[in-house]
Parts: C-alpha cells; structure tokens; sequence
C-alpha cells in the first residue's frame, strides 16, 4: 500500500523553529521529486519547497533563508527545517511525491505560530 505519512507539527511561537517529517513508500519515494506544500485557512495550497532525488532543491520566495528541504534516501523520509517562524506561516503542510504517473498526498500536519 503506498503511503505518504507527515509528522512533526504543533503550536510555536514566533521566531521558535519546527522540523516536519515526511515518510513515503519506497516505491513512490525512489527517483522522484518530493515536496512540501501549505494551505492556510480560506487559500490555495501553495508550493513551499521542493527537492530531487539527486537533492536540488527549490523554494517558495517566502520561506528562503528560513526553511531547508532535505531528504534521506535510504529512509524514505523528507524533512522541512523550519526557522524563525513566523504566524503567516500557520498552515497544514502538506508532503507531496510526483511520480510520472500521478502525485501522492499525505494527510497534512497542522503548523500554528502564535504568541
């Protein structure tokens, strides 16, 4: 069963920093593009950051310099470091796998910077 599982979510404050996770099925994992996206209340879901199997990476202009994308091939797993929050990032954030065939989705983790 192929499965796209996000954790690592929760309430911070401003300026606080959170890591989300995200473990995937090998067989989506494996030579593709992962990516985290958000959705905050009432918008779009919104590209944050994206990375390559061979680790080129790409970001969303409103997170550069704070957030880093990262992955671990031999777990499966892709990472967002998230630093120096701030509460316009309060989001669920999404992990994504484009295969050719289709993209996966997880269930999302809630992200909520307040003071």
């Amino acid at each position: 069963q192929v499965q796209v599982v996000e954790s690592g979510g929760g309430l911070v404050q401003p300026g606080w920093s959170l890591r989300l996770s995200c473990a995937a099925s090998g067989s989506i994992f494996s030579g593709n593009t992962m990516g985290w996206y958000r959705q905050a209340p009432g918008k779009e879901r919104d590209l944050v950051a994206t990375i390559t199997h061979g680790g080129r990476t790409n970001y969303a202009d409103s997170v550069k310099g704070r957030f880093t994308i990262s992955r671990d091939n031999i777990k499966n797993t892709v990472y967002l470091q998230m630093n120096s929050l701030k509460p316009e990032d309060t989001a669920v954030y999404y992990c994504n796998a484009a295969t050719m065939r289709r993209s996966y989705w997880g269930q999302g983790t809630q992200v909520t910077v307040s003071s």
